[in-house]
């Protein structure tokens, strides 16, 4: 059943959920939610949540223990109880075990049921029926999380980590979105607005009471605690450039003049015959995409059209979108056939790299292959690195025999820091909301420190101190505004 199928009332198991309250929340919390919290589909084990004030009353009317009583209501906080869901008229849908978590202390702060049943669209459709027509409202997309939020068992940062870590798709943006669900992120942003706080009340107190405090010598000491902030934040947001980067997958680019063997480096890192590869030079003229583990990191490839001058009007198209894959990537990985050298081809690519390197040099690497090296070469690594001065690395290889092919997984493994970011306990901001939130309290403390070399008043200190905090502050959820928080939260799954 999809998220859409459940909102309007279809589902593709039979049920119409159209004579329900499937209105969106007024955000009291006063309405008792239920939503599949697994996948509805043909499954081993199926899970009904519900949370809300009438979540156990709702629960004990159609879940039954093995006797037949109706005595969920009895069960303590934290149980788990093996029973039978049973319809209007007393009838046995499934064999079940109920767990009862009584607020504060369940996921939602709220008192929540989860009907552990056997999997199956069908079955599983039929018991949320049961529990919405017992009273329940079907949740919205992520509603379970937000109410979590909204009652103060986790921040905004930490809710969410929660959809991260459902999504992530490699080992390190598993363990980063874990990081920041137990709280890697607030207790970071949490310091820094203690620090800018802290000043902000002196600052205040000062101008109120100035014959309490003096703000002899102060602007000095601001311009310390705002430099060391300024470091400590541009720090993080450089990492977390690099940690979004192996979070969502390296968007790499493979180039090279025709027939340098990029078809065929696409289709070894795949581990099939993805691209078609002939002895024929232009065999590829569009882009191709595919995404690949190498090492443990996610490569977002796309093979290109030879770049190189052609009348063709087919192969113009080819290698301009070749182009724009490489504006688009954060690493290239460029093919030279050293069985032939350097060619004017390729001292043309040379200098479309050399742009796109100069653009974000932190970000963008660049790999040189010397592919061919089973035949008599013509070029060798070290003319090749003086040549090309942009790249970041040369490997010889053969990607005929396979020779060198599996070093560029280290040299890539290495080119990231994969292993140090995996395993160091830097703090990594891989949310694109949260690196935004840091840049625009960058810019507020550097306003600061403008000030303070003008010297300006210390009302304009605290005026630029005061945005850093709130920038700050939207990303753990204080002072945030409501509809940030509702576009969050409609990104979630749905029982979630």
């Amino acid at each position: 059943m999809t998220v859409s199928d459940q909102l309007t009332g279809i589902d593709p198991a039979g049920y119409d959920y159209s004579g329900h309250d499937l209105t969106e929340s007024d955000g009291s919390g006063n309405d008792t939610i239920a939503a599949s919290a697994t996948a509805m589909s043909d499954a081993g084990i199926g899970i009904i949540r519900v949370s809300g004030p009438d979540a156990i009353r709702i629960c004990t009317g159609i879940c039954t223990n093995a006797k037949g009583m109706h005595d969920l209501e009895t069960h303590a906080s934290n149980t788990i109880v093996f029973g039978y869901v049973v319809d209007e008229e007393g009838s046995r849908i499934d064999e079940v075990m109920v767990s009862v978590f009584r607020a504060p202390r369940s996921y939602t702060t709220e008192d929540t049921v989860e009907i552990n049943t056997h999997g199956g669209t069908y079955l599983m459709g039929r018991i949320l029926d049961l529990v919405l027509k017992a009273g329940a409202r079907l949740a919205e997309p992520g509603e379970f999380t937000k109410r979590a939020f909204l009652g103060g068992r986790i921040d905004l940062s930490r809710a969410e980590a929660v959809m991260d870590l459902i999504s992530s798709q490699n080992e390190f943006a598993r363990r980063s979105a874990l990081a920041q669900l137990e709280g890697s992120v607030s207790e970071k942003i949490r310091e820094f607005r203690s620090m800018i706080l802290y000043e902000m009340a002196f600052i205040e107190s000062a101008l109120d009471d100035p014959d309490s405090y003096s703000l002899d010598g102060y602007p000095q000491h601001l311009e310390e605690i705002c430099t060391k902030l300024l470091g400590e934040m541009k720090d993080l947001l450089e990492t977390g450039e690099q940690g979004a980067i192996l979070k969502e997958g390296i968007r790499t680019a493979i180039i090279g003049r025709p027939n340098a063997g990029k078809s065929s480096l696409l289709n070894y890192l795949a581990g099939t015959e993805r691209a078609i590869v002939t002895e024929i030079a232009g065999t590829t003229r569009d882009t191709l995409q595919e995404s690949v583990r190498v090492r443990g990191i996610q490569l977002r490839l796309t093979d290109t059209a030879g770049i190189h001058e052609t009348q063709d009007r087919v192969e113009k198209i080819g290698i301009e979108r070749a182009k724009s894959a490489i504006g688009q990537s954060e690493l290239v990985l460029y093919l030279i056939d050293a069985s032939e050298g350097i060619t004017p081809e390729d001292k043309s690519i040379s200098l479309l790299l050399k742009q796109w390197k100069n653009e974000l040099p932190a970000v963008r690497k660049c790999i040189l292959l010397l592919n061919k090296s089973d035949l008599p070469p013509v070029t060798d690594e070290k003319s090749v690195r003086e040549f090309f001065g942009e790249a970041d690395a040369v490997l010889s290889c053969s990607l005929k025999t396979g020779e060198g092919a599996e070093e560029l997984g280290h040299i890539i493994e290495k080119m990231y820091h994969m292993g140090e970011l995996i395993h160091q306990n830097e703090v990594l901001l891989t949310n694109t909301r949260h690196r935004e939130e840091v840049r625009e309290a960058c810019r507020s403390v550097s306003l600061v420190l403008d000030s303070i070399r003008l010297g300006m008043s210390e009302d304009f200190f605290a005026i630029d101190l005061m945005n850093a905090y709130t920038s700050l502050g939207k990303i753990v959820g204080e002072a945030v505004e409501d509809d940030l928080v509702e576009e969050i939260f409609s990104r979630f799954c749905m029982g979630k």
